[in-house]
């Protein structure tokens, strides 16, 4: 089935989303759609899957124009989606999952199940998918899971297949897997969109490759194009991919975690008898597939769990226990891993976002009175020093894109007199450009003898910023080993099988033995 797009326009408001795209994918063909996050791709997406109505264009499948109400018309088109953030009912089996929606009434009017259960086992058994019908979808893995979603499509015979952000939560091995089985789909004649902002996976498994920029098609890509190149198109500059960073200068600093375990309320254990070593002017990087308790260690390191044992010593004092406002004062910086939610205020300013719990005394306060024209001069200074793009220091944060917001939390983090940096998902959602220059400052911080630690789920970000690398696996370590260390054995590691030590990490320090 050929689908094409013809001058989609999608608007919010007074912003464009999507102006006049263009697109066109064959049967048999694997298309990328590459752009950074906030670029447009998925609300394009959603607009071909009938979540959003086009103010202009059309949508063409075999020549015809269609007019969806909803992603039911779409699917019934023959139009599937894998969304990045799985559209499964945990407590439901997998055949249950797949035949939702889509339902089959056998005798007596009682669901035919044993048909979706022959569905699944026909279509798992056509793509080798191990996938028992019968599973209850939470207690699969991940990539199970994905392997649902694509079921759930393909059972309703999808011709056109959408995978938006697919590797999102898969270790390198699944992404593999993943490619695999898109290839099989483009074999059989499944046109395929996929879409993402990761160039490897681009150049890797693409046909054909359309680069979108600030919600405007910028223009065609080949699969052997370079990093740098498809960088450039996405950016519209270019832009150094690779960290340069020389060998670590280690100090006296030390951020020091022993036996830590957090336990949620009802008391599952998060994270599990963690113990690891960051030593002053190195960034010791925790590697993993998210939710695997990276959310739990930052909370401990700022004061936000509740229910912690072990010890997290900051140059040598005691830190478990204690309330934010004491980890704050102990000189820890800290970049949230969700910005809107923690690390902004959107209806503040930029100038006021950057003093945020820094008003309890001076130079910022005084008396109990703010001093606001030290509080300009201050935002005026980080504006340029962290190039951050806006108006001025009064603009309000939230109107700001991505990659600024992010900008503004480095600056007012990095402008503290740190003991310690936490930095969780650094540049998640921001443009490729700003991840350069975040990257940048986080070395630049490493190098003035800090120490830092990295919570990442991209595994080119944590290869690129790490001295170290620290890979958890359901709340534990799996162990702590050098930034060299192969993809395949990371990948290995992420799915919580341990390398033989000899093997994967002959330089490991003894705290990477001890974790």
């Amino acid at each position: 089935m050929r689908l094409e797009l013809r001058g989609i326009t999608k608007r919010f408001g007074t912003f464009v989303a999507n102006d006049k795209i263009d697109l066109t994918v064959e049967p048999g063909e694997i298309h990328c759609l590459l752009g950074e996050n906030g670029a447009g791709k998925s609300t394009l997406m959603n607009c071909l899957y009938g979540l959003y109505r086009a103010e202009e264009g059309e949508i063409l499948l075999d020549g015809e124009v269609q007019n969806f109400a909803g992603p039911g018309d779409a699917m019934a088109a023959g139009i599937g989606m894998v969304h990045q953030h799985f559209m499964l009912v945990p407590v439901f089996t997998v055949a249950e999952n797949v035949m939702l929606g889509n339902e089959t009434v056998g005798p007596g009017g009682y669901l035919d199940k044993e048909a979706a259960r022959a569905r699944v086992r026909e279509i798992a058994e056509r793509f080798n998918f191990a996938v028992d019908p019968d599973a209850v979808v939470e207690e699969i893995p991940v990539g199970v899971q994905q392997r649902v979603e694509i079921i759930k499509a393909l059972a309703r015979d999808a011709q056109v297949l959408v995978f938006d952000e697919p590797t999102s939560v898969l270790t390198p091995q699944e992404t593999d897997e993943l490619m695999a089985i898109m290839r099989q789909l483009r074999d059989e004649g499944k046109a395929i969109i996929f879409i993402t902002h990761k160039l490897r996976e681009v150049r890797e498994v693409a046909d054909k490759i359309t680069v979108i920029r600030r919600g405007k098609v910028v223009g065609q890509a080949h699969p052997t194009s370079t990093n740098a190149e498809l960088a450039a198109m996405m950016v519209g500059r270019a832009v150094q991919l690779s960290v340069t960073k020389g060998e670590p200068r280690l100090s006296d600093n030390s951020l020091e975690i022993t036996d830590l375990v957090v336990t949620s309320d009802e008391g599952a254990v998060l994270v599990d008898n963690l113990t690891f070593t960051v030593r002053g002017g190195e960034v010791l990087c925790i590697a993993g597939v998210d939710g695997n308790g990276q959310n739990e260690l930052t909370n401990a390191l700022l004061g936000l769990e509740e229910h912690i044992s072990g010890s997290i010593q900051l140059n040598g004092e005691e830190l478990a226990g204690k309330k934010p406002r004491a980890m704050l004062d102990a000189g820890i910086g800290f970049v949230p891993a969700d910005r809107n939610e923690d690390g902004l205020v959107s209806a503040f300013t930029v100038a006021e976002n950057l003093m945020l719990n820094r008003t309890n005394g001076a130079p910022f306060a005084k008396g109990g009175a703010l001093q606001l024209r030290y509080l300009d001069k201050f935002a005026r200074e980080k504006i340029a020093q962290y190039d951050v793009r806006t108006e001025g220091p009064d603009q309000p944060v939230g109107s700001l894109s991505g990659g600024n917001a992010q900008k503004v939390i480095i600056a007012r983090e990095m402008s503290k007199d740190l003991n310690l940096l936490v930095a969780a998902q650094p540049t998640r959602g921001v443009d490729v450009g700003s991840i350069e220059f975040i990257h940048k400052r986080i070395i630049e911080e490493r190098d003035l003898g800090i120490p830092i630690v990295v919570i990442s789920t991209e595994l080119d970000e944590v290869v690129n910023l790490a001295d170290r690398i620290l890979v958890m696996y359901r709340g534990a370590s799996v162990g702590i080993v050098p930034a060299d260390t192969p993809r395949d054995v990371l990948g290995l590691m992420m799915a919580g099988i341990s390398p033989d030590a000899t093997d994967a990490a002959p330089a490991a320090s003894e705290e990477g033995a001890s974790a």
